[in-house]
């Protein structure tokens, strides 16, 4: 063992899943490092996640950001590694990835990359917590990125409602300052002060030690090696005797309570927020007395506080559950998605709301509901999901800050026993003198302007006597929870079909593999006209929504019970998703058909899925610019595909009585394709299989159902703008190939890796265009290109441009000089890439879908093309890039101000990209 670990003693060793076969260590460096190894054979990746115990909450008072802005310099250079970009680029010629947050309390740093690269990932990571370089040079430019990240965020909701709630809470409280930072806060100090660098470089030294930090590595290298390469590069990492910043002012002062105010929305959107100041549960994570309540109260099911606001047509969604968490002090939320008419009554729903926590109250509560969710959660940690490395790493290391070792894997999961003393103590926290109530809506006009993210909000009426709503009840004992919890042994390389008729084509996979007895089911209804104009395509996503929502309260409990359904529109028709344990599958499977044949389309239930997609339509001028630019790009290049717009203006005509006629219609007409993948047997699968093909009935062969097509770019296709009501730029340009060939594919794929980091370096890092700067592979259904993409706060488009023009000549005399050697691991690295493991059923089954729906039904699509990848040679490469620079591209642009373009009408006349040769 090397001297610069000492192992903890193994009784105390993390308490893992029966079903867990991974070896575990965890190492106490001398320096005061904690890390956790996770050796786990069968990755194919390698991941690292490093926490460390300080954040925003420690900004000092005069530099807003510092926590944040400091994140972003370590990745900029250290001593043995001064290039800036010589993490990511070693990342990216190995198959990698990283980013990092910062949050109040945390700062969590991340990789993921090929397992013989690890090594050198580790190298260069260990020393942005030993020699960071903090370079001058670069200051001011990540400066202007982290102002451009604040201005691309300057409009989302949450972070504007959040910065109202600050307002609310108690200003002596850390988590009430401006996390983000700006050129503003983080402006150039005055001569007689410290330097902003200098200042960047005590916050470091002041908040950065191994007794801090806490690291978890997950790959597929035995313990003693990982070992080694943890303790040699992390033991020079400086041992400050720091311990975890703690927070002892409290988040609400209650002389200031209740609180009721009111914001406007940018997006149209309604919803009605109650936070209750508490104690944080995170000290009560052996019982969960909170998780209790917020169980109870976010019961969606018969008799519950949202079944009663959806009965009264006032609100289509509710949640709730513990937010801000400081280790000392929480605050109990309850957030509660209104209609229209749901924004009239506020006060009514508040009411109600707290009539159902007196009904919680007045129940005792009993234990049995305890013990019910105790059992819930022990069947999902005996089989517990792993993820990815890169997600395990992360929630490790978070969680090693968090929890006694023991629990790192077993804490979320952990319920040692109802605690009726706790729970009423949380319960009698929630009282109407103990709560701040946050409305927000667009019509609200406001008497205040919250001071980061220009929201306008002011106090809000309230009335005592409100009308509260009647018939809520605790729900009964849960009928889904499954029984037969046994693994079966069979297990398939792939999915077989075991049935092929004319109409009915059904494929199955038994996968034991990830030693869970659920299975995943995939129902494809196809109708050969579900999206042939924008009113078929509303109609199928009313129907899809119709069938979810009119089913809410009944399934409710199978979803508690680990019974997933996913009813969803797409251009073929609709996908009904079932996922969950193996056991009482069936019965959740032939309540789902025997609805959508038979249930009764109701005028309420309707108008409620209707304002919920109209909203989702309305809204899309809001998203994120990014966003909207690649929508633009889908809907000139794949048809059929239909705007927001069309949709939204589709659907404001239709009835009750035209959805019926649609699902009428849709199941008269019928072709099916389903799939099963998971713990099932043959025969069991091709029962249920059958039956649900019986009740429905398809009649269609194949030849009906059109296909998806993917659209060849025209040379005069103008600038195409997207219908935004952003103010900020941004420039997406796509580079399609030739065809749509697995060899087209195999070196488009290789030219996004190449292109990755040089592009970000150059237009990013260097000449701080933007926070959002990506270039890469992007295909469109299999259909191969390039998108280059950046989205800006103050560079107009055409300035973007002629960037990325320069950009684009030097990467070409880069590809002039590219050798074999210097290919290779990126060619290694889309290989991996594209052969990766599947890390959860879900996952797996997803991917083997897609392939089934590109019609590879041999299920090696991704082999044959990572093959041809392994054959790409650099000549070919080069062929590859000068055809794309010579070929028509796709340029999607907007600026304030500018129109927008009607795309369809724009692409009308584009042909189907050619398939070209396998």
């Amino acid at each position: 063992m090397p001297a610069a670990a000492e192992a903890i003693d193994a009784s105390i060793a993390p308490r893992v899943s029966p079903h867990d076969e991974r070896d575990y260590r965890v190492l106490t460096l001398e320096n005061g490092l904690t890390a956790l190894l996770v050796s786990d054979p069968e990755a194919d990746k390698a991941a690292a996640s490093l926490n460390v115990s300080v954040g925003s909450a420690q900004d000092p008072q005069d530099l807003a950001g510092l926590a944040h802005f400091l994140e972003h310099m370590l990745f900029l250079g250290t001593e043995p590694y001064p290039e800036a970009d010589a993490y990511q680029g070693y990342l990216t010629r190995h198959g990698g990835n990283h980013n990092a947050f910062t949050a109040p309390q945390d700062t969590n740093y991340f990789f993921t990359i090929e397992p013989d690269a690890l090594e050198g990932a580790l190298d260069r990571f260990s020393q942005f917590f030993i020699a960071p370089l903090f370079n001058a040079d670069r200051l001011e430019s990540e400066r202007n990125v982290v102002h451009s990240e604040y201005m691309a965020r300057i409009r989302d909701e949450g972070r504007r409602e959040n910065d109202v709630l600050d307002r609310l809470l108690n200003p002596d409280h850390p988590f009430t300052g401006f996390s983000v930072g700006s050129r503003r806060t983080l402006a150039d100090r005055p001569d007689d002060e410290p330097s902003l660098r200098e200042r960047v470089i005590d916050f470091y030294e002041s908040h950065y030690g191994a007794n801090v930090m806490h690291l978890a590595v997950v790959a597929p290298q035995p313990l003693d090696e990982l070992e080694n390469l943890v303790a040699t590069r992390f033991a020079g990492v400086l041992d400050r005797g720091l311990d975890r910043p703690e927070i002892a002012a409290p988040l609400a002062v209650p002389e200031q309570l209740p609180r009721r105010v009111a914001v406007k929305s940018l997006r149209d959107s309604r919803e009605l927020n109650f936070f209750f100041p508490v104690p944080d549960p995170i000290t009560d994570y052996r019982h969960k007395p909170a998780d209790l309540i917020a169980h109870l109260l976010g019961h969606e099911g018969e008799g519950s506080l949202l079944a009663a606001l959806r009965e009264a047509g006032w609100a289509d969604g509710l949640s709730a559950g513990v937010s801000r968490g400081d280790g000392s002090h929480a605050l109990f939320t309850v957030s509660i998605s209104l209609t229209p008419q749901g924004a009239e009554h506020r006060d009514a729903i508040e009411s109600s709301l707290l009539a159902a926590v007196e009904t919680i109250r007045e129940a005792g509560p009993e234990a049995w509901r305890y013990d019910q969710q105790a059992r819930l959660a022990q069947q999902s940690f005996q089989f517990q999901q792993h993820g990815s490395p890169q997600q395990d790493a992360m929630r490790l290391a978070m969680n090693l800050a968090r929890f006694p070792v023991e629990d790192v894997q077993y804490a979320d999961y952990r319920m040692d026993g109802f605690d009726r003393e706790r729970t009423r103590h949380y319960l009698a926290t929630l009282t109407p003198d103990n709560l701040i109530r946050l409305y927000s809506a667009p019509d609200i006009e406001g008497e205040q302007t919250s001071p980061w993210f220009d929201a306008p909000w002011r106090d809000d009426s309230h009335a005592d006597d409100a009308t509260v709503l009647g018939n809520l009840a605790l729900p009964e004992p849960n009928p889904y929870i499954a029984e037969d919890l046994a693994l079966l042994d069979a297990q398939d390389e792939r999915p077989h079909q075991r049935i092929d008729e004319p109409a009915f084509a059904f494929w199955q996979m038994s996968d034991a593999s990830f030693d869970t007895p659920k299975v995943e089911w995939r129902f494809s209804l196809q109708h050969p006209r579900a999206a042939e104009a924008p009113r078929a395509a509303v109609q199928a996503r009313l129907l899809a929504g119709w069938l979810e929502d009119s089913l809410n309260e009944a399934l409710y409990p199978a979803r508690l019970a680990g019974q997933g359904l996913e009813a969803y529109a797409h251009a073929r028709g609709m996908t009904l998703a079932f996922s969950g344990w193996r056991d009482r599958q069936d019965k959740v499977m032939e309540r789902v058909i025997e609805q959508l044949q038979h249930g009764s389309i109701e005028p309420a239930t309707f108008e409620r899925v209707r304002y919920r997609l109209q909203r989702q339509w309305r809204n899309a001028p809001q998203d994120s610019l990014h966003r909207q630019a690649n929508r633009t790009l889908a809907e000139a290049l794949v048809r059929p595909q239909w705007p927001s717009a069309a949709l939204l203006e589709a659907s404001k005509d239709l009835t009750t009585d035209d959805l019926r006629r649609f699902r009428d219609a849709f199941l008269d007409e019928l072709r099916l394709e389903a799939m099963a993948v998971g713990n099932i047997g043959t025969e069991q699968a091709d029962t249920l299989a059958r039956r649900v093909a019986k009740a429905l009935a398809p009649s269609l062969t194949a030849a009906a159902i059109p296909d998806l097509v993917p659209l060849d770019v025209a040379p005069d296709l103008p600038s195409l703008a997207p219908p935004t009501s952003r103010e900020e730029s941004i420039l997406l340009r796509y580079l399609q190939g030739p065809d749509r060939s697995l060899d087209s594919q195999a070196r488009l794929a290789l030219l996004g890796q190449l292109i990755d980091t040089p592009f970000y370096q150059r237009l990013r890092t260097e000449q701080q265009l933007g926070y959002v700067v990506h270039a890469g592979y992007s295909p469109m259904l299999d259909a191969p290109g390039l998108a280059l993409l950046v989205q800006s706060p103050e560079t107009h488009s055409d300035k973007i441009a002629d960037h990325m023009d320069r950009f684009l000549e030097t990467f070409t005399n880069t590809l002039e000089t590219l050798d074999e050697e210097a290919m290779a691991p990126y060619r290694q690295a889309v290989y991996a890439d594209l052969t990766r493991r599947d890390t959860s059923l879900g996952g797996r089954t997803n991917r083997l879908w897609r392939a089934l729906a590109y019609g590879d039904t041999e299920f090696d699509r991704r082999e044959r093309l990572a093959e041809r990848m392994l054959k790409v040679s650099v000549d070919e490469l080069r062929q590859a890039w000068t055809t794309l620079m010579a070929s028509p591209t796709i340029r999607v642009a907007f600026d304030p101000g500018d129109a927008p373009d009607d795309v369809l009408a724009l692409t009308a006349d584009l042909e189907p990209l050619p398939e070209g040769g396998e």
